[in-house]
């Protein structure tokens, strides 16, 4: 019996500890994430296995869409190299641009707040209003860029109807759009500790060597996350084909999601959407995995464990 108490007594500890107690409450987390985003996930697997309409009962034909994908489809390589075209530009304009007005705003100067707002109001207008606006200021006649480039002496351009242009036209929508990006940066940049900036330029060290040399460093994991939510992001773009080129002109702006868009909701091919939505995953999946693994060699880490 006494043993059997203190087997009890030692379960109990454990159990309301730091770490019992931590496990419980991710209890709600692991739940939502096995109901919203695993069985879904195995569920569009398994629907990609199948021909299914959505309008009769699917029969099963195991990797046929995947084959049909890869071999038949007029579409998925002008896809596949849209996204990755598109997310390439967004990434990197987003990261930068983000970047360079989250360092302007952290500088004490008149209206600081107005101005964090102004950048950062764009991500939570609605979508539809956002791309409506840029169609005018696209449009191919007497839209505000062309007025500019007339004005200017300069030949007008087609944005979003000229294959050459429309993928950099959307993606800056896309930087536009990136404030959350700014608000994630100005924290980080808030956060970077002054004592080292003041060690510095007590060295001799200008604001280019503090930049570089402190505050990249200190900002790193800040850029790593940054880079990977505008990464998942844009990689799974589908409202600027959708609100402005319908995937046009050609094929040149049918990204991947919106080819899965027209699968499963034009053509009702649920089946087939679905093994698009899986190609989806997996290029995200690999980009994912090469961040992560390359994140070790340039992400510092205060405390000095890299682990």
């Amino acid at each position: 019996m006494g043993t059997l108490r203190k087997i009890k007594k030692s379960g109990f500890r454990i159990l309301f500890s730091e770490s019992g107690v931590a496990y419980i409450c991710l209890i709600p987390a692991f739940i939502g994430l096995l109901f919203l985003t695993y069985l879904p996930l195995l569920g569009v697997v398994g629907i990609s296995l199948t021909n299914w309409s959505g309008l009769r009962s699917p029969d099963f034909v195991g990797l046929d869409n995947y084959v049909k994908l890869f071999t038949t489809d007029p579409y998925i390589k002008d896809s596949i190299i849209a996204t990755l075209y598109f997310a390439v530009i967004s990434v990197i304009g987003s990261m930068f641009y983000s970047l360079f007005i989250a360092l302007l705003l952290n500088r004490k100067i008149p209206g600081r707040a107005f101005f964090r707002a102004v950048f950062y109001v764009p991500y939570v207008l609605p979508a539809a209003a956002v791309y409506v606006g840029w169609s005018w200021l696209y449009e191919g006649n007497f839209g505000f860029f062309n007025y500019v480039l007339s004005e200017l002496g300069l030949d007008k351009i087609l944005f979003i109807a000229d294959s050459s242009y429309v993928i950099p036209s959307l993606a800056l929508i896309s930087v536009w759009l990136s404030g959350n990006l700014i608000v994630i940066f100005l924290a980080g940049l808030q956060n970077v500790p002054a004592i080292y900036h003041e060690a510095a330029e007590m060295d001799g060290a200008n604001g280019w060597q503090r930049f570089i040399h402190i505050t990249l460093p200190s900002m790193s994991p800040i850029i790593f996350y940054n880079l990977l939510m505008s990464l998942i992001f844009n990689i799974q773009v589908v409202t600027p084909a959708l609100a402005l080129t319908n995937g046009g002109p050609g094929n040149s702006s049918r990204f991947l999601t919106y080819l899965m868009y027209d699968q499963a909701f034009v053509n009702h091919k649920l089946g087939y959407a679905s093994a698009t939505t899986v190609v989806i995953f997996a290029i995200l999946s690999v980009f994912t995995f090469l961040l992560f693994k390359t994140s070790k060699r340039w992400i510092y880490n205060e405390g000095g464990d890299d682990k």
